[in-house]
């Protein structure tokens, strides 16, 4: 049964999520998580959508983490359909946090492929966690179609999406190595670098990409390729 003071409790940390001071809001969801309420639940998953400070939003996710999956999964999956980006992407985040594949069905085509670059990040991070058993080859197939998407953060995301899969990215990779536009090649090529020398680093696959890709199947130079 709760209390009165409980309930001003609760009113009072849901009002400092929304204080304009940045320092409160982080304070507000540290205390919300360490108490878990039921309540909170859904005041926390929109404020995802709207905060501004990543060291607030961080501590956000964080507090969504501590309150039982069965709340926060429905109300996080609900957030997918999002005209925000940032609800979206927020909400990819923390699900991958929480780690529960019961989640899995909700990693649409649509979220790896959003226009969004945020967001099509966390939607590769949350679908190499979530993905079940069986199931990482069609995935692996999915990312391949955004090799030579974006700039340099974008694409060491996606290289390490896929180096998470494993061994059913080579086939994906092969054909990608095939492609007539130079930025997937190069891409695929830093990729499989990356996965068999992770020491290398992204940039030394990149630049092997670019003197590959270069060269062409034909020994002629080709324009293009791997943005640093």
């Amino acid at each position: 049964m709760t209390t009165q003071d409980d309930d001003t409790t609760i009113t009072r940390a849901l009002q400092a999520l929304e204080n304009d001071d940045s320092s409160v809001r982080l304070r507000a969801a540290m205390a919300v998580g360490t108490r878990p309420d039921e309540r909170f639940v859904t005041t926390l998953v929109a404020r995802c959508a709207v905060e501004p400070e990543f060291l607030v939003r961080d501590m956000l996710t964080w507090a969504i983490t501590r309150h039982p999956s069965a709340l926060t999964i429905p109300t996080l999956i609900a957030e997918l359909g999002s005209e925000r980006a940032q609800a979206r992407s927020q909400a990819l985040h923390t699900l991958s946090k929480i780690g529960d594949r019961r989640a899995w069905p909700a990693i649409t085509r649509a979220l790896l492929t959003d226009a969004d670059d945020e967001v099509a990040r966390s939607a590769w991070r949350a679908a190499v966690v979530l993905v079940p058993d069986g199931e990482e080859s069609g995935l692996a197939g999915v990312l391949a179609t955004q090799l030579g998407r974006g700039g340099r953060a974008t694409q060491v995301s996606l290289s390490r999406a896929l180096i998470a899969l494993g061994e059913v990215i080579t086939a994906s990779l092969r054909a990608a190595k095939k492609d007539l536009d130079p930025r997937v090649r190069g891409h695929a090529i830093a990729t499989e670098r990356l996965w068999h020398d992770p020491d290398a680093g992204f940039e030394f696959g990149v630049e092997e990409a670019k003197r590959v890709v270069a060269l062409g199947p034909t020994g002629q130079e080709v324009t293009g390729g791997v943005d640093r």
